[in-house]
């Protein structure tokens, strides 16, 4: 997959099959859309093209808000790669792009630029300054410039919103299961292992605090979960604790994975760690004694659940 950081740097030989969204999560329901622009490529005569933008234009658009993300750019690389897309595009959005017209955005980009050939959108789709532009009227375009235009239906695009808002809300509430059924893949997290008190050494349960590289990631409910890592192309299991660690007054929220049968450093090391199943919420025990018995018991959940599932 090429990807360009620019609809400016984009190039291609080809035209181009094209949808565009912020395609977070990159769940079942977008994953048919894509599929989708996959099989109108025509066996390579033409290429399939998502257009994406970065900062999300809700955050652009309505100041920094307190919006979360299931997926970081990097992260919507890979899934998007995994699909089999030719081109990603992820054009940076601000309020010169808000301001381009629906003719200037269907004839300087889309044509000129994309080359497109057909474009697959959805029916409540709304382009252009002040969003003011609907289906029919690039419907209207297309004919004036040679171009198809596919509508993803009513169902489809409600399923995508009503598939987004359940893994948010199933993620808020730490129902992991849920989210990763509406996802077609287990959840992820990616960053920095990065030194903490190294407080877990003491009790026999070393872990790797993981600093996530974009604080627009959405972070599951505080809890402990098992969890899933690739590292040196070996598949390492473990269990993590999302959380304040009240039980040693912890004052700050702290991602930390404790790693079965595994003593490498990796300190510095960038990590994905997917969650499999939500073990327990957080909670404050009487003494450090009391947390070590129960992370034994923790272990022992997440040791029966994996025997369970391989």
């Amino acid at each position: 997959m090429k990807i360009f950081h620019s609809i400016n740097e984009f190039h291609s030989d080809k035209k181009t099959i094209v949808t565009l969204g912020t395609f977070d999560g990159v769940h079942l329901g977008h994953a048919a859309i894509l599929k989708k622009l996959t099989q109108n490529t025509h066996n390579g005569t033409f290429e399939s093209t998502v257009l994406t933008f970065f900062p999300h234009p809700r955050m652009v658009l309505q100041g920094k808000s307190d919006l979360k993300l299931l997926n970081t750019i990097n992260e919507k690389i890979d899934l998007l790669e995994k699909i089999g897309i030719d081109n990603l595009i992820i054009h940076p959005f601000d309020e010169k792009f808000a301001e381009l017209n629906a003719e200037e955005f269907v004839s300087t980009i889309l044509v000129n630029q994309l080359r497109v050939q057909k474009i697959i959108i959805g029916y409540d789709h709304r382009f252009g300054k002040n969003r003011t532009a609907n289906i029919d009227d690039l419907i209207n375009f297309g004919t004036q410039y040679g171009f198809e235009v596919e509508q993803i239906s009513a169902q489809e695009i409600d399923e995508i919103s009503i598939s987004s808002t359940k893994i948010r809300t199933a993620l808020e509430e730490g129902d992991i299961q849920l989210a990763n059924e509406y996802l077609g893949y287990s959840y992820f997290l990616s960053g920095t292992v990065v030194k903490g008190k190294q407080l877990g050494r003491t009790i026999g349960f070393p872990t790797a605090n993981i600093s996530l590289e974009e604080d627009y990631k959405l972070v599951p409910q505080n809890g402990v979960y098992v969890v899933r890592s690739e590292i040196d192309s070996k598949t390492i299991y473990g269990m993590m604790n999302i959380g304040f660690n009240p039980t040693v007054q912890g004052k700050q929220k702290t991602i930390e994975v404790h790693l079965f049968d595994f003593d490498t450093d990796i300190y510095n090391r960038k990590i994905q760690v997917a969650i499999l199943q939500r073990i327990r919420s957080e909670k404050k025990f009487e003494s450090v004694e009391v947390l070590k018995e129960q992370l034994k018991k923790d272990e022992a959940f997440s040791l029966h659940y994996l025997n369970q599932i391989e």
